[in-house]
């Protein structure tokens, strides 16, 4: 089983004075010998180093506390995820499942080879306590692919402790740089190891282009919601906090950006692509809607008396949150293992690579970004209008939910046309969040009563009282009718205050 960690470390090129003395930064009242260690670590990754290009490593390594597998995933400057599993002579299952979203089919090949003697020394407290552990390695580097060569370097590295202050990390730099020692150039080990053992000269990554064409401004948005899945991906297999939403906004965005720019981008290449992430969004949303559905339910249950509680109504919605996401969550982690999901992801990325032009796409942005967005805008309208002409019921319930997507559709085309359109683009965006807010609690309650009449069925077939299923009920049908006596006048202020684009 892997374990997880949060990894907040900086790393320096080592000075030829070599360390300085740390006793006098500020909180460390001592710094502790702790000897040298032989580590000896293979990177794998695929042949064209997938993985790195991503700041992602995999390494299996020897020696040290903490021998093993070790994955390290990006989150910040400094910042790292490391999972580690066990010591074994192949990657472990749930490694490898971690990074398939990156992989894929191809195959995990030993890239780089680095051997280390690392001198460690322990900053403490007064008390005793670990506060942050420095090192200087002396680094040997083999490459294990290709004509690649060797190199060797020494660098300073510096781990704060669990728990510890990032503030002290400036502390210990301040004192680094007066004494010569100044920051790697290079992200990690690896990053550098790749760099200095490439055969050849490495040629550099050519600058990215900035936008100039239509097609060029929605394509940096298509790209940026395809990384979004690639990169959530480990996240919403390790049950990360808002990870699954995350990860279906990303697919909604890329969906309605396909509809909405259907002028730029040929929609008859990239509707069946928008079929296949309504359908991930789809499997997405069994998790996410249970868990909606649950805060919203236990809220609604707390507010009640509890003279007015009548029978094991919060086991039951307890049992039934339960089993609701045990099964969602593991249909989950099958979709992500399908064959379905990684060819999805093929396919956006071969769009990406080949995009279906149309005329439109080699304008200049402004006019076809501002014409789609002012399109979306005006489904909204009439949707907003046709549920103000039906009678409360089913078809107003529905009415509502299409409005409610559309204007979701219209804040992504708003969100990729920012870039053109600036502040008249922002104020869009605000203003459909807003709409959408509203008409979420729309929709959420007509799902609650659906949820609490199912509850109270198998309460009542189970001999159990019913009433507080019917109180809660008509709580949520009453929530239902204040937001549409509220929507007329919400949607005046936002058709005023909108500005034309």
């Amino acid at each position: 089983m892997a374990d997880s960690k949060r990894e907040i470390e900086r790393k320096y090129e080592s000075a030829d004075s070599g360390l300085p003395d740390l006793t006098g930064v500020a909180g460390v009242a001592a710094v502790v010998d702790k000897g040298v260690t032989h580590l000896d670590a293979t990177y794998y990754d695929t042949g064209d180093e997938r993985l790195a290009a991503s700041s992602v490593t995999l390494r299996r390594r020897t020696g040290g506390s903490d021998a093993g597998w070790h994955l390290k995933f990006p989150i910040a400057p400094d910042v790292r995820d490391e999972i580690q599993a066990p010591l074994s002579d192949t990657l472990p299952d749930d490694l490898a499942a971690l990074v398939r979203s990156r992989v894929r089919d191809s195959e995990l090949l030993p890239v780089v080879r680095l051997r280390s003697d690392r001198d460690v020394r322990h900053l403490l407290d007064a008390d005793g306590r670990l506060l942050a552990e420095v090192s200087v390695d002396t680094v040997h580097a083999e490459r294990l692919t290709g004509r690649g060569g060797e190199a060797q370097w020494t660098e300073v590295e510096v781990e704060l402790a669990d728990g510890g202050d990032p503030a002290l990390l400036d502390k210990v730099e301040k004192r680094l740089r007066k004494a010569g020692v100044r920051p790697s150039a290079s992200s990690s080990k690896l990053a550098r190891a790749l760099a200095d053992t490439a055969p050849g000269k490495r040629r550099k990554a050519a600058p990215a282009r900035e936008p100039v064409t239509a097609a060029d401004h929605v394509l940096a948005y298509v790209r940026t919601q395809r990384d979004a899945i690639v990169e959530l991906d480990p996240a919403v297999r390790r049950d990360a906090e808002d990870s699954v939403h995350s990860m279906r906004v990303a697919t909604r965005r890329l969906r309605s950006t396909f509809k909405s720019f259907g002028k730029i981008l040929d929609r008859t290449v990239t509707d069946p692509v928008g079929d296949e992430l309504k359908w991930l969004a789809g499997e997405l949303g069994l998790d996410r809607d249970r868990e909606v559905l649950t805060d919203r339910l236990t809220s609604a249950l707390d507010d009640v008396p509890d003279g007015l509680v009548r029978g094991p109504v919060a086991q039951r919605l307890h049992s039934w949150s339960s089993a609701e996401h045990h099964g969602a969550r593991g249909r989950l982690l099958g979709i992500l293992d399908s064959r379905r999901y990684l060819t999805l992801l093929d396919t956006l990325d071969a769009l990406i690579a080949d995009p279906p032009l149309l005329k439109a796409a080699g304008k200049a942005p402004r006019k076809p970004i501002a014409k789609a967005v002012r399109k979306d805008f005006r489904k909204v309208s009439g949707l907003i209008q046709r549920a103000a002409e039906l009678e409360p019921g089913t078809d107003r319930d529905v009415a509502l939910h299409e409005a409610r997507k559309k204007t979701k559709r219209t804040r992504y085309a708003a969100e990729a046309a920012g870039p053109v359109l600036g502040k008249r683009a922002k104020t869009m965006v605000k203003s459909m969040k807003s709409l959408q807010n509203l008409l979420g609690e729309h929709q959420d309650s007509v799902m609650a009563r659906q949820a609490l009449r199912e509850l109270s069925a198998v309460a009542h077939a189970a001999g159990e009282s019913a009433f507080t299923y019917g109180l809660l009920h008509e709580r949520e049908e009453q929530r239902a009718v204040r937001v549409e006596a509220e929507l007329p006048g919400f949607w005046d202020g936002i058709k005023d205050g909108a500005t034309d684009l």
